[in-house]
Order: C-alpha cells, then structure tokens, then sequence
C-alpha cells in the first residue's frame, strides 16, 4: 500500500503541496536534528511532536492572557458542527447550540421569503436551504458524547508510516537552496507530478504525460470540484449512485447541474433468516440506463465505494461505460479511487485481477477499453498512508479534460 511514492525525493513534492505542517502551528525557534537522528523513524516522530510543542510555548509568549493548558486540551476533533465551528462544544449542550442555530436560520429564511428579496449569493442560491444537521456534525457530535468510533468521516485511524513522518521532518528543515519552503508550480511540484506519472502509466498502461495530464489539488475534495466546475454548466445532470458520500450532491450544485439519483440494491447473503446478517450492494444495469440522458454530463463512480464499501466489479464497470458512451460525446466520468489501496478481497468473479495487479482488488475506471478519453481520475495520499492533514490530492486524465483544471486551479492561492 505505501509504494506508492516510494522513495523521500519524490514524497518530498507531496510535502510541499500540503497547506498544513505541524498543526498548524509554525516554530520561531530554531530547528535542528542531526542527519543521522532522520534515519530513526522514533526520533523523527519525536521532533516532529516537539515543533508543535515549541509553538505553543511561542503563542504563549505572545498572548500572556492565553492558559497553556486550555491549548494543549483543545484538540481539532473534525468535522465542526453546522454554524459552530469550535474544536470542543460550548458549554456542552452541542443540540440546544444547534437548535437555536436552526430557528436562527429558519427566520432569516422566512423573512427573505414575505419580502420577496434575497441578498445570498448565487452559490448560497443553488446550495438552497439547509438548516439541519449535516451527517459529519451529528456523528461529529456523537462520537464526542459516546466513546464509539465516528462513521460519519472516512478516514483513517492509524498512525501514518514511519518513512512519511521522516520526510515530513526532513522537509521542514530543509535549509538549502532547493528547500520546499517557497511557492511551486500551482498545477503540481515537478517531483510529485513526474512521480504520480510514473505510477498511473502502470495503473493504465499507457504513458502519462506529468506536465499536461496531472493536476494536484488541495485533498480529493478540490478535485472533485475543479473537476466538476470545468464540466458542468446549468442544466447540465450528473448521475449519482445512492447512498453517496454527501460532498458530492452540494458540489454538482454549486456547479449549476442537477443530480440524478440511481440507487443501489441491497442484496443479503441470504434471505432464509428473519435477522439480516449481511449482503451486497449491486448495480442494476436498467436502473441506470433509465437515468441517462442528452443532458447527462458526467457520472460520478466511487469504488471502493463510501459509505457502503462496494467494490464495484468489471461487468459493473463495463455497464457504466456502455452508458456513457450511449449518453453521448458529452458524457465522462469523474472515478473518485481514494480508498484503492483499502480492499480487502476482490469481487469474487473479479479474483484474478489481483495477479499481477499493483492494486489487488481494484480496477482503475480510465484503463477499461476506450475510457481513458472519457475518465478524470480522482485520487489522494490522505487514505493511503492516514494523513488526511496533510490534504494532498490529484487528478489523472486525458490533457483535454485536465487543460482547464490547470486553468482553475490558478485561480487558488495555494501550490
């Protein structure tokens, strides 16, 4: 799973794409480890621990008012709660704080309406209304009242490798004049994006192009969105299979498209017990077909699939790409792959895919026959190697396709 970028070089451009180092926090005092100390993945972790440690004795001396305790207790529990975005709950009655954020909402809401008039901008418009809360804050918010593990975020709950936090550390005290410290080529560092080249040329079997058919983005997330704001336009309709990871649907409407729903079936192992103990989810291959249409602009597929954990098989796949091609010319595929690397057994008629496979269990949609001109490849390092923080993500497609994501992504003061 970690051969992905598998030497410091080329994991050094992943640290510099990432907007988040040390927590946050920034060190005033000089850092220092011997070369050799690099070398000891326990060392490394150590220092690592210790910057963010000299950092908040550096906020402390700023702001005298500031309790060291108060900081060092205050810890980022993701995602914020809905109008609340605070670290820890106030006063703990997290659900009175969001009722009365609701009522506070469903006012304002009512007011616009009886005075026909208002002032919200267009992304707030095509959002709509949403005074409830989001399944990140309410399982955010049960996850602190109840020692349980939270399903409501998809990540991991392992501690990066060791080989990562070294070269973590490794950059940031970089001094020379090669030092990843500056800003780099907004579309993707050269070492990053040669690297990530070099491992999808495998995945697809074809030459990628690092320059023209590579972008990395700020997480998966932005990804999505460079890739669905470059593609839709109003009136456009994307297909969504449900149950879907929630991002999706408020992204194809800040884009001005419409999502189609095409649900899932769940199918149990078996129906003979009254107590449903397990089962599949499927694909209806009608389903679809009966949501394509001229307007269809793309089709987002997630395999290995959040929330359920699909993995969707090469038949599946193969219906998708015959639907694409019926839809039309304007018809792609955004395949959203983030957790690749988490399969842990193939579909059972896809069993021999994992001879040979640098993905064992996974099929990249793109590398299916005649795909690669219709497929924008979402990918990200937060899954793979548990360091979400970090917010590295990429997308892999043909150079028309990709051409305006480096455009949009200039737009963004982050490289």
């Amino acid at each position: 799973m970690i051969s992905l970028l598998n030497n410091h070089p080329a994991f050094l451009g992943l640290l510099v794409q990432s907007p988040l180092l040390c927590n946050g926090f920034i060190s005033s005092k000089p850092l220092s480890l011997p070369t050799s100390e690099l070398r000891n993945p326990k060392s490394a972790t150590l220092f690592a621990s210790s910057i963010q440690k000299d950092s908040i004795t550096t906020l402390l001396a700023l702001d005298s008012d500031v309790d060291e305790d108060e900081i060092l207790e205050t810890v980022d529990r993701a995602p914020c709660f809905d109008g609340i975005c605070e670290s820890t709950p106030v006063d703990g009655d997290v659900a009175a704080i969001l009722s009365d954020t609701n009522a506070y909402d469903q006012d304002n809401i009512q007011d616009e309406a009886s005075s026909g008039e208002s002032h919200a901008g267009e992304a707030m418009l095509r959002l709509g209304t949403m005074t409830g809360p989001t399944v990140w804050s309410e399982f955010g918010r049960l996850s602190q009242e109840y020692d349980v593990a939270n399903l409501g975020q998809g990540f991991p709950d392992w501690l990066p490798p060791d080989f990562a936090v070294e070269a973590l550390v490794s950059a940031t005290i970089d001094s020379t004049k090669q030092s990843p410290h500056q800003y780099t080529r907004t579309a993707g560092h050269p070492n990053l994006v040669k690297q990530l080249a070099r491992r999808y040329s495998k995945h697809m079997h074809r030459t990628i192009d690092p320059m023209n058919e590579v972008s990395v983005t700020v997480g998966a997330s932005q990804a999505l969105y460079l890739s669905l704001q470059t593609l839709v336009k109003p009136g456009d309709e994307v297909i969504l299979f449900e149950p879907f990871f929630d991002l999706y649907q408020n992204q194809i409407k800040l884009a001005g498209g419409t999502p189609v729903y095409v649900p899932l079936t769940f199918v149990p192992y078996s129906e003979d017990n009254e107590e449903v103990t397990g089962g599949e989810w499927i694909l209806e291959p009608e389903k679809l077909e009966q949501a394509i249409s001229p307007k269809t602009r793309a089709i987002i597929l997630n395999s290995p699939h959040n929330p359920t954990g699909k993995v969707f098989n090469v038949s599946e796949m193969q219906h998708i790409a015959d639907s694409v091609i019926a839809a039309g010319p304007q018809c792609v595929v955004i395949s959203d792959e983030v957790y690749k690397y988490i399969v842990h057994s193939s579909p059972p008629q896809d069993e021999l895919l994992g001879v040979g496979n640098s993905c064992p269990g996974h099929v990249h949609f793109a590398s299916l026959p005649g795909m690669w001109d219709r497929t924008i490849t979402v990918s990200s390092a937060g899954k793979t190697f548990s360091a979400t923080g970090w917010q590295v993500g990429w997308c892999i497609g043909p150079s028309n396709l990709i051409s305006p994501i480096h455009q949009l992504v200039r737009s963004y003061c982050v490289s």
